[in-house]
């Protein structure tokens, strides 16, 4: 297992992929017939077997890989021979093969398939996933190879890319409690248990309440709302027995338009307080005390090593560098957006005044209103341009510009030869349009569900390497878009679409890698949003516009006039979307 992944898994990144276990009235799987341990078969260099994930088999799976993987590394720490870069970094790459088959599917039951059972699984194993990387973390003979490796490299530099490897397998050591002494070790491995205990609660409990607070209306209740939204809406009402009523479910991509179109403010109040209280209900599933023990031990941690605080700890290997540039930036762009919030607010002030609303503005107010200012300034409605915005031509615009820029192309399989875990999730293969080599497939599960958290993301299910032979990528895209009823497009915001962009710019990112050794895959954290940035521009060029962004009834490109308007509100609302 390369050390990005052991990064990954310890218990510092278990908030945002945390573990599963089996429930002890699950069947006793034996390792020899596990099929989350099997190779993956199949074409495209093998593919998970998504249609065959069965969470009764993790705990085995689990436990099985953790013990082979901690057989691998007590072999590296106790080799005899002096450790070089070959017999110790490289020898640390190729470790942990069976856990890093289990890692796609463990994020997607978190993540996309979630259910009462697998978090109560999820919770039970989250710390002995801990303990097992403290453990790796922790091994002195180990770690001592390792420094030994890096310190060498200092003086006889290796090849670049080896010098990298070296550089970050040091750092996931000595940054996470290697140079303690053993009184501290343990209390740094204590407080790693407990806080990987505490992110999944927080992860779990945040989505309890995504799936359980849900408003329902009545159809004297929809002014304001679009056909679409509304036949949506009916659609998904229906999905949980209310038929006949309509669910505004309690993520971003329903509750966004609610906001925006409804005119009933009381509705609006509803649906934006359960929003925004998701975990901050006051019940069992509430998170302020998860925050203030997650932020104690979080302190607590660094500490032990000799940092003043989290943010020191965090930032000294990322672009920031240190707190005080961060807060120098927010410092910096603070002033400028609170009074631009204001003034955004004393427009939407006057519209509700000259329509004798009687009201002062609350934060349940601001996207109707702000909708109403974009309209009045602009002449721009944003309901009129999400008829030109559908999904499935979104999608198409984006392979496109992936094509112009990437040279790549994207083939649907429709065969079945590609398992998927939700018949939501489609597959594409991807190609070099000139040479036609395969480069990767990419996955993209769309669509909002009970189960899959909130939100957007992209994510590798295999990364790209030479390492030991070439493997190619298996990458994803996943999204909360609210489907459509039978037969009707899924239209979407140009909020919405520019998300879409984004997050295939992660994928792009993957597709695109060429590295030797695993452990280069990603980039650093904070940097990789760059090229995702950067791919949003690409939705607003002519190329895209007048080719893709056609209505959804006439089938015309969305007009010059209503380009220029949104290109005259490009800057629209600036003030909200900062702060």
């Amino acid at each position: 297992m390369n050390i990005k992944s052991i990064i990954l898994f310890s218990a510092i990144s278990l908030f945002a992929l945390t573990a599963y276990n089996q429930s002890d009235s699950g069947p006793n799987n034996s390792t020899s017939d596990n099929l989350l341990l099997a190779e993956w078969t199949g074409p495209y260099g093998g593919v998970p077997a998504f249609d065959k994930m069965d969470p009764s088999f993790l705990k085995d799976a689990m436990e099985s890989a953790m013990a082979v993987h901690s057989k691998e590394i007590e072999a590296i720490a106790n080799q005899t021979e002096a450790p070089t870069f070959e017999n110790t970094i490289v020898a640390m790459e190729r470790t942990g093969k069976e856990l890093d088959r289990l890692w796609p599917l463990y994020g997607i039951w978190r993540s996309n398939m979630s259910n009462g059972d697998v978090r109560k699984i999820q919770g039970e194993l989250a710390p002995i996933i801990s303990e097992h990387y403290s453990k790796i973390t922790q091994n002195d003979k180990l770690f001592q190879r390792v420094k030994a490796v890096y310190d060498a490299s200092l003086k006889n530099p290796l090849e670049t890319d080896q010098q990298r490897v070296a550089l970050l397998t040091y750092e996931s050591f000595s940054l996470n409690g290697a140079e303690l002494d053993d009184e501290k070790k343990k209390r740094y491995a204590e407080i790693n248990k407990e806080l990987s205990t505490l992110h999944t609660n927080f992860s779990n409990n945040v989505l309890h309440d995504e799936e359980n607070y849900v408003t329902y209306l009545t159809e004297d209740q929809l002014s304001g709302l679009s056909d679409s939204y509304i036949k949506a809406a009916a659609k998904a009402a229906e999905e949980r027995e209310q038929k006949g009523k309509y669910a505004i479910t309690n993520t971003r991509s329903s509750m966004d338009p609610f906001l925006t179109y409804s005119n009933e403010r009381e509705l609006r109040k509803k649906v934006w307080e359960t929003y925004y209280s998701r975990g901050d209900n006051g019940d069992e599933y509430d998170n302020n005390a998860v925050i203030a023990q997650i932020l104690k031990l979080r302190d607590e941690r660094v500490k032990l090593m000799g940092y003043n605080n989290y943010a020191e700890w965090r930032l000294q290997n990322r672009m920031a560098k240190n707190p005080e540039n961060a807060q120098a930036l927010l410092d910096a762009v603070w002033p400028a957006a609170i009074a631009r919030v204001k003034e955004e607010v004393a427009d939407m002030q006057a519209i509700a005044n000259e329509e004798g609303a009687n009201l002062t503005i609350e934060p349940w107010d601001y996207r109707y209103y702000a909708e109403k200012v974009r309209k009045k300034k602009y002449d721009l409605d944003s309901d009129e341009v999400k008829q030109y915005l559908q999904l499935g031509k979104l999608r198409d615009a984006m392979f496109f510009v992936s094509g112009e820029l990437f040279n790549f192309h994207f083939t649907e399989i429709t065969d079945g030869s590609v398992p998927v875990f939700h018949e939501d999730v489609r597959v594409w293969e991807v190609t070099d349009k000139t040479s036609k080599a395969h480069i990767g497939l990419w996955y993209l599960d769309p669509y909002a569900r009970k189960g899959k958290r909130s939100g957007a993301w992209a994510t590798t299910y295999r990364s790209h390497t030479t390492f030991d032979g070439k493997e190619t990528v298996l990458c994803s895209n996943n999204s909360n878009f609210v489907k459509g009823a039978d037969g009707e497009p899924v239209l979407i915001s140009w909020d919405d679409a520019t998300t879409f962009f984004h997050e295939m710019g992660h994928a792009l990112h993957f597709l695109s890698s060429n590295v030797k050794y695993p452990t280069l895959n990603g980039g650093v954290r904070d940097y990789t949003e760059f090229q995702s940035q950067l791919l949003e521009r690409w939705l607003s060029t002519d190329q895209v516009i007048n080719n893709f962004l056609v209505h959804y009834k006439t089938g015309e490109p969305m007009p010059k006039e209503l380009v220029q308007k949104i290109k005259n509100a490009s800057k629209f609302n600036q003030g909200f979307s900062t702060t």
